[in-house]
Parts: structure tokens; sequence; C-alpha cells
């Protein structure tokens, strides 16, 4: 899923082409994208983009009269800049949105339809759509410890609550958690002042070496390199590969759909944290150290 540097530069990115541009046409070619029903979409035809913001993860364009059509690209979903009425092909092209200067279209790869399109009036309406996680970058070590302290999940688990922290998803947890030396197990109640503080720097630090990072390869042009996984991460997508710190094997949780990664050399003191299925498979033969790999 894209998380806060992706969005961060997806949205730069429209700001240089669709601000003060009128949207010509909304073509719609999946019947599932579309979740609201009032207003309806074509208010927003002939109108000019006044601003974008940030709604977590979640871009929302702002047109005249206080109209607002917000993006939620869950998982699989990605922006693309094509050719003023590009033709929608496939089935993973699910919207363009035509604007005089090229035209804006969202795919989202795979069967399940995720994604969402809402259209919104109303400051309050979209206020809704915000999640309501804190502004991590901006964030005083003060704010920070409050939220901490909120709620007492597994640093993993709070850090991607989008109720809590804004814009942070799986990928980047577990590379702010690597940075920060710390286990995702770790309850958020228990962390001293000292973590805590250490876990914030590491968040912003990472966030923004990040962002930089994804502005500077898009350059003046559009990001379609959008992705979780990419070589220069420290351990997320990296199982079973040397960290880049100590070079212990970087190991994985799994559940659900989803994956953690971290290193037991710099997060856990060697420990290897039982996973929920493969570790039950293997009970007694399932390593608990780095010693035992």
């Amino acid at each position: 899923m894209p998380e806060l540097p992706d969005i961060t530069v997806y949205i730069e990115a429209l700001e240089r082409r669709i601000v003060g541009e009128r949207l010509e046409r909304v073509r719609l070619q999946s019947p599932f994208l579309l979740r609201t029903f009032e207003p309806p979409i074509d208010v927003v035809k002939d109108k000019p983009v006044v601003q974008l913001r940030r709604l977590g993860k979640r871009i929302a364009i702002g047109f005249e009269n206080d109209l607002w059509l917000v993006l939620h690209l869950m998982i699989a979903g990605r922006l693309h800049w094509k050719a003023r009425g590009a033709k929608l092909s496939g089935k993973a092209n699910l919207a363009a949105f035509d604007f005089p200067q090229g035209s804006l279209t969202l795919t989202e790869a795979g069967s399940k339809r995720r994604a969402a399109l809402y259209v919104i009036q109303g400051e309050d309406s979209l206020n809704q759509q915000d999640p309501g996680g804190i502004d991590v970058l901006s964030a005083t070590p003060n704010a920070f410890q409050t939220v901490l302290q909120s709620h007492n999940h597994t640093l993993k688990r709070i850090l991607t609550d989008p109720h809590l922290f804004s814009g942070i998803g799986n990928a980047y947890s577990d590379e702010i958690l690597h940075r920060a030396r710390l286990s995702p197990f770790v309850l958020s109640r228990k962390l001293g002042a000292d973590d805590a503080d250490r876990l914030l720097k590491a968040t912003k630090d990472i966030l923004s070496e990040w962002t930089d990072r994804l502005r500077k390869e898009a350059g003046d042009g559009f990001p379609e390199k959008v992705t979780a996984f990419r070589p220069e991460m420290a351990v997320h997508g990296k199982f079973g590969m040397p960290c880049p710190v100590c070079q212990a094997p970087v190991q994985r949780i799994r559940y659900a759909d989803k994956e953690t990664n971290y290193c037991p050399g710099c997060q856990t003191e060697g420990r290897i944290l039982a996973d929920r299925s493969l570790s039950r498979l293997l009970k007694d033969d399932w390593p608990s150290h780095l010693d035992e790999l």
C-alpha cells in the first residue's frame, strides 16, 4: 500500500500538473470504484482544481465550491499520468480523470477491487475521510508519547494504526523499527522515555529520507515505480538476506496477508520471534536464537 512518502510524492507531481486546470471528464471503468452517490460525480466536471491534500494514505483533490475527489489506493492501486484521453483497456484500469494537459489514470493489480473513490462536499464531510492519526513529522515528543501510551499494543500494530499515526504502513514500520533497534512485539506502554525518543527520531528520519529519495527518483516526471519492496530497504521484504548493520539474516513473521520483517541481531537481542503458523508446525525444531539457525 502506498504510504506517506509515496502519497507525498504523488501529490507533489499532481500539483505541478492539475492545480488550476479544469477537469474535463471522469471515466469510470469499474462500477465498484465509486463509493458515494451524493453528490454525483458530474458535479466536478469543468471545475478547476484548487488544491490537493493528504488524508492519511488518501489523496484529496479539491475543486471550487468545496468539492473534493478522495482517492484511497489501498494495497494495489496506482496512479499514472498519460496522454490526454488515454484509452482504458484491460481489467487493471479502473478510471481516468481527463485534464487539458493529460489524463490521470487509476489502475489496480490483481482480481480484488479494494481501491475507492469518494465525491465529497464540505470541510466537515472531508474531515470524516481522515482516519485522524497524528502527523508524525511535526509531532512533539510529548504528543508522540501520549499516542504511544493511549493503547497497549505492539509497536508494529500501533505504528500502522491510521487512527493513531498518519500514513505509516507495513513497509515503513519495518524500516522504522529496525532503525530504532526495537522489536516489533514490544508493547507500547512498556516503552521507556529514551526508547520512545529514539522511535520518534527513527520515524521522522525514515519517512523524511524516503520522501526525499522518491522525490529525487521521480524528478520532474510522474512517480511510476511505487512499490513497497525496494532494494535500498534494510529489512522489509528482505527475509533471509543479511542485515546491512549486523549481517544477521533478516527474519519474518507472517499473519493473515501481512508480513513483518526484522533483524534479530539489531532488534531482539538475537531471539527469533515465533511465527504464528510456521513455529507451531515445527514446534521443538523452531529455532529460538540466532545461534540455532
